[in-house]
This record gives structure tokens, sequence and C-alpha cells, in this order.
């Protein structure tokens, strides 16, 4: 009577419950699901480089043109 456990949900993962069923084996991937996803992959990456290379000069401090810009009407008088 004591010895029973509460019902909660999922409980039966830590039973150690052993099914005698083997899952069946995986299905290879055929080659063209294995193309695919190496261009997704070769498309994610090269969409990343990308975005760095096109953003780098946004992110660059161009050293020259820091406190030395002024206008060509203050150089004339």
């Amino acid at each position: 009577m004591f010895g029973r456990r509460e019902s909660v949900p999922f409980a039966f993962l830590s039973d150690g419950f052993h099914s005698n069923v083997t899952p069946p084996p995986r299905e290879r991937a055929s080659a063209g699901e294995l193309a695919g996803r190496w261009l997704l992959g070769v498309c994610v990456v090269a969409g990343l480089v990308g975005s760095l290379v096109i953003g780098m000069p946004a992110l660059s401090t161009d050293q020259s043109a820091t406190g030395t810009e002024h206008s060509e009407a203050s150089d004339k008088r």
C-alpha cells in the first residue's frame, strides 16, 4: 500500500523499461539528399562570409579621415 509511487507524467521513462523489439535500421541518405545537404551548407557558409566581407568596411575606422575633415568653404576667404 505504501510502496506505490504517485503517478507523474513521463514516469515510464525512469522505470527502466527495456523493449525486446529492435528498431529498424536507419535508411541511408541518397546521393541527391547528400548533395542537397552539402549545397545548403555551402550556401550558409558563403552567406556568412559574404556578409562579413561586405560589412568589414563599415566596421573599420579610416585613420586618415579622423580629425582632419574640413569643408572647402572654410579655405576660401
